[in-house]
């Protein structure tokens, strides 16, 4: 764990890194020169009070300013090293998002429906900005300790072995206590994460703007608040029994190790006061002592910080070492840049990994090249289930799905979705310019205002554009300053243009019309009909007036296909297709 955290920091930071560990090292050879400096000085007074010296103040004036300049060079080297450290601190913590980032990008989308998954990225996000950093520096003023360390019990067992012993005994309980409470506290936190993720969430629905409407009108803010608080109180009262305990094994150790250090000091003043030692030596020794204590804790502290560190790492390296399953074939072949013999799904069975049931089997089903298949089914049949294993967001059990004969799992990833257009019910509504929300549909277009107008021509939205006040460069929703908030069925005009931005030759719409009044559906078809001409197109559709515009209709129940065929074909089965669009169709009788 150690040294994957020491590769990330030096792989973010090496100059840094570098320059860290000298600016350090030096702090910690630098502490030595004012003690014996000062016992210099002290001895140098004694002796020309006593008369043994009858030099001038000169010598006394030179060790002063000798002083002086070494507590300068002190203060110099602190303040370059803590600069450093908080620049390495930044550039690391940012290196460290990016490849939470990369990483999050990277896993397969079954990770999201696991909450166990959430866990891990939880505590990932909670050590992954300061852990590596904290370990690396903790390493440098463990070396930084060493060497002063080192140098002060040298200048003690130079005066008796008793002060070092006592020295060393002093400091090693409190790092035990540290040790063991370490890992008490890293238990605690696995142990409580669904909790803390839980009282988060409880925080995210008091303040996101998503949930504000339903928690005044029914009166749910103060639900959510005590439940807040209940979460919150039991992660506090954990905390602090913890925290009491830690503190009075604190107490007990520092008591223990008071008493030995002013033991100690009585040794020393015995020393001198009986004349083995001058009184520059006592002060020197004293110094050397209380120093030499200061940095065994320090050095101890930080051997115990390191093991601590070592447990927490534990938590980001348990979302790093996440392996995607999806992934690319080692000899990828080329995806046609239209399609021409069709896709065909052969004997398709899938499950959720979440689930104990299928949610598609046995799925036989092909889609000629340039025609427009209608998906049609009651809610949680598996269409859109369909749509994601095309998008190969999730790879079937069993069964194939290919494309002019090739498998899906034949072709690169990010190529395969590059060659599709697709929109999804649950389309996501980016607090952007209004430009840059179709633009992202296909980020190539992300300067080219021809492109991004036209799209938002095909799907409607261009009037609605140019009615905003700074038109397409509008930013839309309340995120942030001059944001212009829209209806959910503007807002689903804008994802539509996004998915027409691209020009691919399959197209999928899953309820891509399900806000829209009937007058901009049906022009919004007449545009989608001539956009898709030759190529190949899904719709999932709610609405049989869309529905029967398709050239074929596939009937999906229960995960599996039960009728397919035209709309004349389908009325004249008498089937579920008949029963379902006779039921709506009476609706507006």
């Amino acid at each position: 764990m150690l040294g994957r955290a020491v590769s990330l920091v030096w792989k973010s930071s090496r100059g840094l890194t570098i320059a860290n560990l000298l600016l350090t090292l030096l702090q910690g050879l630098l502490p030595i020169i004012p003690l014996y400096l000062m016992k210099l000085l002290i001895d140098s007074i004694g002796e020309i009070i006593s008369g043994v010296d009858t030099s001038s103040f000169d010598h006394i004036g030179l060790l002063i300013g000798i002083m002086g300049a070494v507590a300068l060079l002190i203060v110099v080297v602190k303040t370059l090293a803590g600069f450093v450290e908080q620049a390495q601190t930044r550039v690391v913590t940012d290196y460290m998002q990016d490849i939470l980032h990369e990483k999050s990008i990277g896993v397969d989308l079954a990770y999201y429906e696991d909450s166990r998954f959430y866990d891990t990225l939880h505590r990932a996000q909670r050590e992954a900005p300061s852990r590596p950093t904290s370990i690396v520096n903790g390493l440098i003023r463990t070396a930084q300790g060493s060497v002063s360390l080192l140098a002060m019990i040298g200048l003690l067992l130079s005066f008796h072995w008793y002060v070092a012993a006592v020295l060393v005994v002093a400091a090693l309980p409190g790092v035990f206590v540290k040790l063991r409470f370490s890992k008490i506290t890293w238990k605690w936190q696995r142990k409580r994460t669904e909790t803390e993720r839980r009282a988060w969430y409880k925080h995210w629905l008091i303040t996101s703007v998503g949930h504000a409407k339903e928690l005044r009108l029914f009166g749910l803010g103060e639900h959510f608040r005590k439940s807040y608080r209940d979460l919150r109180s039991i992660l506090r009262k954990e905390m602090l029994s913890i925290a009491r305990k830690k503190a009075a094994a604190d107490l007990t150790t520092q008591a223990v190790a008071t008493v030995l250090v002013y033991g100690s000091f009585a040794f020393i003043a015995w020393q001198a006061f009986i004349g083995l030692i001058t009184i520059g030596g006592m002060v020197m020794y004293f110094q050397a002592f209380q120093k030499g204590l200061g940095y065994l804790r320090e050095l101890l502290g930080n051997l115990a910080g390191l093991y601590e560190g070592n447990l927490f790492l534990t938590n980001l390296f348990d979302f790093l070492d996440i392996k995607p399953s999806i992934v690319d074939p080692p000899e990828p072949k080329l995806f046609p840049s239209s399609v021409s013999d069709g896709i065909v799904f052969d004997h398709l069975n899938f499950g959720y990994p979440s689930s104990n049931r299928k949610t598609l089997e046995d799925i036989s089903l092909t889609i000629n090249q340039g025609e427009m298949l209608a998906l049609v089914g009651e809610n949680g049949s598996g269409k859109t289930t369909l749509i994601k294993l095309l998008c190969r967001l999730y790879d079937p059990d069993s069964g194939t799905i290919s494309v002019d004969g090739t498998s899906l799992k034949n072709f690169r990833i990010e190529e395969l979705r590059e060659n599709i257009s697709v929109i999804f019910q649950d389309y996501a509504r980016y607090h952007l310019t209004a430009g840059q929300n179709i633009s992202l549909g296909d980020i190539k277009h992300n300067t080219d205002e021809f492109a991004i107008r036209q799209a938002a021509v095909t799907a409607g939205a261009d009037r609605l554009i140019l009615n905003l006040p700074d038109g397409y460069d509008t930013v839309l929703g309340r995120w942030f300053k001059g944001g212009k908030e829209l209806s959910i069925g503007e807002w689903q005009k804008i994802a539509l243009a996004r998915a027409f931005i691209r020009n691919t030759p399959i197209v999928i719409l899953d309820e891509p019309t399900s806000a829209l009044d009937a007058r901009s559906e049906h022009e919004l078809f007449q545009r989608f009909r001539e956009l898709v001409t030759e190529r190949t197109s899904i719709i999932i559709s709610h609405r049989f007036s869309t529905v029967r515009t398709a050239d074929r209709i596939a009937v999906i129940h229960k995960g599996r296909i039960i009728e397919q065929g035209t709309h004349q074909e389908l009325m004249e089965k008498s089937g579920m297709y008949r029963k379902m669009y006779t039921i709506q169709a009476s609706a507006y009788n």
